[in-house]
């Protein structure tokens, strides 16, 4: 493709987005899963009704352009999540996975804030009124959702992380199984 013109950019880090956010869609019951806190597990459950809804409005900016939405993937996201994921093979208590969840989370949702700035921005300097309100109300869930986990991080999960050994804690711990995946057992 080539970047003749602030719209044609604007439409390449559109279909960025696109991409990566059907990847979230498909990461975030994964994460959902692995997390051993009640608030975490909510959170991921809540952002993955929240993505859907920003899928929608990008649906809506591309049938607005009437451009296709498909034929870019986002490589960055992909490494993202490809990290993510290899945190869900490891032998981690479960505080200490919820800690490193957020984190992986929290880089995901910092990639999102960047991309979706800049395109609001091109969307508002190309006179595309209705799109830099849709693409700001997405801007402003991925700052409440970084906001959110920040506050799930300071509030305790980063604490219990810190020797989860001598941690009171009913949580199951996260075992490799021969297979490599994992299983939980109760701990006493």
């Amino acid at each position: 493709m080539k970047l003749d013109s602030l719209e044609t950019l604007y439409v390449k880090e559109l279909r960025d987005l696109y991409n990566a956010e059907h990847q979230i869609l498909k990461a975030l019951p994964k994460m959902a899963k692995a997390a051993s806190s009640p608030n975490l597990q909510k959170g991921f459950q809540e952002h993955l009704q929240q993505t859907q809804g920003q899928v929608e409005r990008l649906d809506q900016i591309f049938t607005e352009l009437g451009k296709s939405p498909k034929g870019k993937k986002c490589e960055a996201m992909e490494g993202l999540l490809k990290e993510g994921a290899e945190l869900l093979e490891a032998d981690a208590e479960p505080s200490v996975l919820d800690a490193a969840l957020i984190a992986a989370a929290q880089r995901v949702e910092h990639y999102e804030i960047a991309g979706y700035g800049c395109v609001r921005t091109y969307a508002k300097l190309l006179g595309h009124g209705e799109a830099t309100q849709l693409l700001q109300q997405t801007l402003d869930e991925e700052k409440r959702t970084d906001e959110k986990l920040t506050e799930l991080a300071m509030g305790s999960i980063n604490t219990e992380a810190i020797e989860p050994e001598t941690a009171p804690e009913t949580k199951p711990k996260v075992q490799k199984t021969a297979r490599g995946t994992s299983s939980r057992e109760t701990r006493p």
